[in-house]
């Protein structure tokens, strides 16, 4: 059914998953990278190695961007790019909490066309390719159906550096809080939009997030019938500082409760 990209993928989030699910509880290491709680362990390493060096055998030709090793060579868009989160939700990792997985996406010319994501703990393949829909465990996936923000359920993170409160992020978040609309934060932003794919959330929003955060979650969600923008309405891709996926039902009203709550911060501070 997928293509040989896909299907590699398939094959490497497993086996990565498996790793992490041997490590998951067990004594390692613990380091931390730039930003506050950005923390990094041993088998964010031996996930991101196991990746790349099984893609690489097969697609020998491809390059790779991964969290923790970079961009592995110079690219240009012609060329087959690999976005990998070899453990997204590590401080939920470093801490047994069970939720976290492994996200590996494929854009070519400019585009995501296959993306995988993988929760070990509860053994949920996600899979989407460009065109062919989206699937959960070979079940195909469709976003909700709920028409209404004030009926929503909907899930959200927070950047590294919280404390500085970017883009007004903190009064975003109390403002949709202020509406009543139960909102949730699971440490995973693939997750997250890997179960906005599936009909679970209605909606997700995050800024400041990485490339390898939602490339598969992406074009998870766009193939399961969902809308991912900025913020403001604008064309999303993964390298813009805010996203915005939904299941394209609520979306301008989430839109415009974020951006509204922005504007209005923003004119008060300058008066």
């Amino acid at each position: 059914m997928f293509n040989d990209y896909t299907q590699k993928a398939i094959e490497v989030a497993k086996d990565a998953g498996k790793i992490l699910r041997e490590g998951f509880g067990s004594s390692f290491t613990i380091t931390n990278k730039e930003g506050k709680n950005n923390l990094v362990t041993d088998y964010d390493r031996r996930s991101e190695e196991l990746i790349i060096e099984s893609l690489s055998k097969s697609f020998p030709d491809t390059i790779f961007l991964a969290e923790e090793s970079g961009l592995s060579r110079q690219w240009n868009n012609d060329t087959p790019i690999w976005i990998i989160d070899p453990l997204d939700g590590t401080v939920n990792f470093a801490h047994n909490l069970p939720i976290f997985s492994v996200s590996i996406a494929l854009s070519i010319d400019n585009k995501i066309v296959s993306g995988v994501i993988y929760h070990p703990i509860l053994n949920e393949l996600f899979v989407a390719e460009k065109g062919k829909g989206s699937f959960l465990n070979g079940l195909k996936l469709k976003v909700s159906n709920c028409r209404s923000l004030d009926d929503s359920f909907l899930v959200t993170g927070f950047p590294y550096n919280i404390d500085a409160n970017p883009s007004h992020c903190v009064e975003q978040f109390v403002q949709i809080l202020k509406k009543g609309i139960p909102v949730r934060r699971l440490g995973s932003a693939a997750l997250d939009l890997a179960y906005v794919a599936a009909g679970i959330f209605d909606g997700f929003w995050e800024i400041n997030l990485n490339p390898w955060d939602v490339a598969a979650g992406f074009l998870l969600v766009e193939e399961a019938g969902g809308k991912v923008t900025q913020y403001n309405g604008d064309p999303y891709w993964i390298t813009n500082n805010n996203i915005l996926a939904t299941n394209g039902l609520i979306h301008d009203e989430l839109s415009q409760t974020l951006i509204s709550c922005y504007l209005e911060i923003t004119n008060a501070n300058r008066s």
